[in-house]
């Protein structure tokens, strides 16, 4: 022990007072830094129950990014129009079928009005300017030479098939923006009528009807092309209508998106429609096609064959409509469960867009 007192300088340090700060210390009354940064101790665990995206880390009540989850997140499963992400094809079918039971009584007088009968008339109408008959006759007796007035009745046949086409395509447009409001009213528990329903189709038929022209081009310089391109076309334009119909703006390239996004979704929801479609008229052409066989070549000339194959062609035509309450139903409902893999939806926001 010894009586000298103690060194001084910049070796000794009071006990009482703290060293000084060093340059990667913070700064005082700044507190002790986090957790996870203290020497000695491992990084803080994510939350239980909570899974971090890559790079950031999770905390109470922190919202998650992006809408879907594979339960259908943000939609009502029980809603009667919208098919949320993940049901499937059952989920599909069942809102088909539900949007059918609810408003075929509606539905039908629409379709024959607008379907039916203006398709009816156009068979009638070619059917009165078909020369193929006489064609065949003078043919039989000359074959070397064009029948008489070939290029008139030419002319005349296709400006009654071109001309009719385009009118059925108007009426058409009425009735498929009829169908189309009436089934997303019907969805969310509105009782509409058929003559409201109407109302609203000839509104909205003059838009509709430009776009379904300009895809029917499209589709038919497709199948021109080859037979292919046609085709990709038809799936791939198939929702042309009702994208219109709800977002009223780019319905060729919106419609094309969603196939591009949901190639097998959409092929296979389309290919089922597309398929009834066909298969009912086909039988329904064919049918047609035997029905008028029995009132002869020239069936308009009398007027007891006049009547028969009006009245033939009419109850046949009739036979149609399961084809056209098929297209009006799976294209909607299609439609709707595209919208749905998008963001949330359901039948009041697409009830809201149709106006």
């Amino acid at each position: 022990m010894s009586d000298q007192p103690p060194p001084t300088g910049p070796s000794s340090s009071p006990a009482d007072q703290p060293p000084p700060p060093g340059p990667l210390d913070p700064p005082p009354g700044s507190g002790p830094p986090p957790y996870d940064a203290q020497p000695g101790h491992p990084a803080q665990p994510p939350h239980v129950g909570m899974t971090p995206y890559p790079g950031q880390p999770l905390y109470p009540g922190q919202p998650t990014y992006g809408w879907h989850h594979p339960a259908g997140y943000g939609l009502d499963p029980a809603d009667a129009l919208v098919t949320p992400p993940g049901v499937g094809l059952g989920g599909w079918f069942a809102r088909c079928v539900g949007a059918a039971r609810r408003g075929w009584r509606q539905l039908l007088p629409i379709l024959v009005l607008t379907q039916v009968l203006p398709a009816a008339v156009l068979s009638v109408l070619a059917l009165a300017v078909d020369p193929s008959a006489r064609w065949d006759s003078q043919l039989t007796s000359d074959s070397a030479a064009l029948p008489a007035n070939f290029w008139t009745d030419l002319a005349t046949l296709l400006f009654v098939l071109v001309g009719g086409s385009l009118l059925l395509g108007l009426m058409q447009s009425v009735g498929w923006a009829a169908g189309t409001w009436l089934i997303t009213r019907q969805a969310v528990g509105e009782q509409v009528g058929s003559a409201a329903a109407l109302r609203y189709g000839m509104r909205r038929a003059l838009g509709l009807w430009g776009w379904t022209l300009l895809v029917t081009l499209i589709v038919v310089f497709g199948f021109c092309l080859c037979f292919l391109p046609g085709v990709y076309a038809v799936f791939a334009l198939a929702l042309a209508g009702p994208v219109y119909l709800f977002e009223r703006h780019d319905p060729l390239s919106r419609s094309h998106r969603m196939l591009r996004d949901r190639p097998g979704l959409l092929l296979g929801r389309v290919a089922l429609v597309g398929a009834a479609v066909v298969g009912l008229s086909l039988v329904a052409s064919l049918i047609e096609s035997l029905a008028i066989l029995p009132f002869g070549a020239t069936p308009l000339d009398s007027p007891g064959t006049t009547v028969g194959v009006v009245l033939t062609i009419a109850a046949v035509a009739v036979l149609t409509l399961p084809a056209y309450l098929a297209q009006q139903v799976g294209l909607v409902v299609t439609y709707a469960e595209q919208r749905a893999h998008e963001g949330p939806v359901n039948a009041n926001q697409l009830a809201a867009e149709l106006g």
